[in-house]
């Protein structure tokens, strides 16, 4: 009997709620009932951490405060106001909906090449979503996946970053950057540059620690090599390592349990999201080190991490520099190298930028003629700039466990911690619905490095009824049809597979192990069928009632719309067909069994996080929110940029603040 989802050996004292009700698809026999389920409180679930994190931490509570202060610090950005909380403030996602879209970048052609659609559909730049905008796929009956097709668009509901610049350099006098506006052909109102807006949906950064693999397509490896996204494959990634002042040498690290470091480094260099195009992390690491952390930002006294260091009403920390932050975080054989290190591109700067399969991005990180300060050497502290903010990003997110739900309490024997409509749900989810099959263990996302880790790649009867292999966690729905978005089907910039499945058949054992740092699990045969095309990374579900909108594309705006796209068996269940998941089928849910999932649904909301309470508390942080104007005309500020409209989110202490509305609420 092969089972729609493999199921795994668990060591003994395991909670295996995830497996007890999982769809048996027999090719012999009859299908076999398991125990009730056994819910799992994430309370008892162990945070993973770098194993050797003592190697370049030396004090992990000041890593953690310098890790919150560079999330939320604007002046991360270029522009001095994209910080990586720009993206992440509500519940660690984003809810706004002014200059949200972006059309099908991602698409590609039969052949798997880049075939952009910079086409907009739902509305162009600097458009006002609605509620009438969803869901993007609309139906005569939510029912039925094969009634008729109201309206179908292939924008993506996601996240404003930057205007497109170039960086030309840094001034003499202050480092700031200096940048030139470059005409940008999609994001524009009547040739005015608008804010980009990323290519998939922002997922929140709560609870993210527990991922294996980070970002919607794993690109972010969960092997950390100090420099940027991909662990391991990058083969000319180094950072700078000095025992005595005078040695320093460049050296290759590897920290495992560590995608949020990987993730943390991708968006300030993508000039969609944090940055002017060209600007390297050195660059980044000489414009900051001698700058005020949260200079024009407001920290609140009582902030769980840095109210210590508020100088409130004024803004910014006691601490006066960066540099000061990082000596007192990092090993001193990180930083205090007094040799200059060449800026001709190779080591100091090498290793490939994160451009998320975006052409443009790509050329733009090849290396320009930077103007202003001459940029002919770094200090060993601007070389390393990279490796501090990741593992200090990664420090403090890792801080942000929500675990304190009413599901929590249920779990450890609190039977009056749900309703009865959400106990009805809990059975729906663990049962006839099959949400559990995908969203299972303590975190409710089976990629995570403690479903994953000894498992990475799995065998499975996909949605043709045929077997192949697959990457564990990631799984195409049939959001859209394959060719919008490959996800975890696409390539790394050295044109490696991301599929670590596609990765072992094509290349290997020998150099899966060299680029992933562990031997595959199972061992792929060359002529092997891989599913993984337009697969993306469950996410899980805790506090999922405050992240919307849903999925990669963003193009579900309620619980329930989620609930009716599951219980149709997808939107595109027949084009997807070769790569879908088998349990992506018609569910037969009626109202009151829809209501009680999104009822239980519910029960995985932290009042902390609504609340903004610690460890959710924040600094001060002025949010860019679209341009004067619509998608019909903006005002040009005189450089060839829309005028911006900012809201300015204030910030709040351990005992948080007034809860923010949902998306569109």
């Amino acid at each position: 009997m092969i089972t729609n989802k493999k199921l795994h050996k668990l060591s003994v004292g395991c909670l295996i709620w995830a497996v007890t009700l999982i769809n048996v698809l027999p090719i012999s026999g009859q299908e076999k009932a398991g125990p009730a389920p056994k819910p799992e409180s994430l309370r008892k679930r162990k945070i993973p951490e770098p194993s050797n994190l003592k190697e370049f931490i030396r004090d992990k509570n000041a890593a953690i405060a310098l890790g919150k202060a560079l999330f939320w610090d604007m002046q991360v950005g270029s522009d001095n106001r994209m910080a990586c909380a720009s993206c992440h403030f509500h519940a660690g996602a984003d809810n706004r909906y002014k200059n949200q879209i972006s059309p099908g970048l991602l698409r590609v052609d039969a052949d798997g090449n880049a075939d952009p659609d910079t086409t907009f559909q739902v509305g162009g730049p600097n458009y006002t979503l609605k509620k009438g905008d969803f869901p993007f796929h609309k139906l005569a009956d939510v029912n039925d996946r094969k009634s008729t097709v109201i309206s179908d668009v292939n924008d993506v509901t996601s996240s404003q970053g930057v205007i497109l610049e170039e960086f030309l350099g840094l001034t003499p006098s202050d480092l700031t950057e200096i940048r030139s506006v470059t005409p940008d052909g999609v994001f524009q109102v009547n040739g005015v540059n608008t804010r980009r807006v990323e290519p998939r949906n922002t997922p929140t950064v709560i609870n993210a620690v527990f991922n294996l693999r980070n970002f919607w397509d794993g690109r972010a490896q969960d092997r950390f090599n100090g420099v940027n996204p991909f662990g391991q494959r990058d083969q000319g990634a180094y950072v700078w390592k000095a025992t005595k002042p005078k040695d320093i040498k460049a050296v290759m690290i590897s920290l495992d349990n560590a995608s949020l470091a990987s993730q943390a480094v991708g968006p300030p260099l993508s000039n969609f999201e944090m940055s002017a195009s060209g600007r390297l992390f050195p660059e980044l690491g000489r414009k900051l080190l001698n700058r005020r952390p949260l200079a024009i930002q407001q920290v609140h006294p009582s902030d769980s991490v840095l109210g210590n260091y508020s100088r409130y009403p004024s803004p910014g920390t006691t601490v006066s520099t960066y540099a000061e932050a990082i000596r007192a975080a990092f090993r001193p054989e990180w930083w205090q190298g007094e040799v200059q290190l060449a800026a001709d591109g190779s080591a100091p700067v090498g290793g490939a930028a994160d451009t998320m399969g975006l052409p443009e991005l790509a050329k733009a990180l090849k290396g320009k003629k930077k103007n202003g300060l001459v940029l002919s050497e770094y200090t060993h502290m601007e070389a390393n700039f990279s490796l501090y903010f990741g593992l200090a990003v990664q420090l403090y997110e890792a801080t942000l466990v929500s675990d304190q739900t009413p599901f929590d309490d249920f779990a450890e024997g609190n039977s009056d911690a749900l309703t009865e409509q959400q106990k009805r749900g809990f059975e729906l989810f663990f049962g006839k619905a099959k949400c559990v099959n995908c969203h299972g263990g303590a975190e409710f996302t089976k990629a995570t490095v403690h479903h994953i880790k000894k498992e990475r790649l799995e065998r499975m009867i996909m949605g043709d009824g045929n077997k192949g292999v697959y990457d564990s966690g990631f799984y195409n729905i049939g959001v859209r049809p394959t060719f919008e978005d490959l996800g975890v089907g696409g390539k790394d910039p050295f044109g490696f597979p991301l599929a670590e499945s596609r990765l072992a058949r094509d290349f290997g054992e020998k150099v899966f192990k060299e680029l992933i740092g562990v031997s595959p699990n199972i061992k792929v045969k060359k002529d092997e069928r891989v599913a993984v095309d337009g697969a993306f990374k469950t996410p899980g579900l805790r506090n999922v009632e405050l992240t919307a909108p849903y999925f990669h594309n963003g193009g579900q705006r309620t619980l329930r719309e989620v609930v009716e796209f599951y219980n149709r068996g997808g939107d595109f269940h027949d084009a997807n067909i070769e790569n879908l998941d088998p349990d992506v089928e018609r569910l037969g849910l009626n109202g009151e069994e829809k209501d009680a999932l999104v009822a239980f649904m519910k029960s995985l909301t932290d009042e902390r996080v609504r609340n903004r309470c610690a460890p959710f508390d924040h600094p001060q942080l002025f949010i860019p929110n679209g341009h004067l104007g619509n998608d019909s005309i903006v005002t040009n500020d005189g450089t060839g940029k829309a005028k911006d409209l900012f809201m300015c989110v204030p910030a709040t202490g351990r005992n948080g603040g007034v809860p923010f509305l949902n998306f569109l609420e």
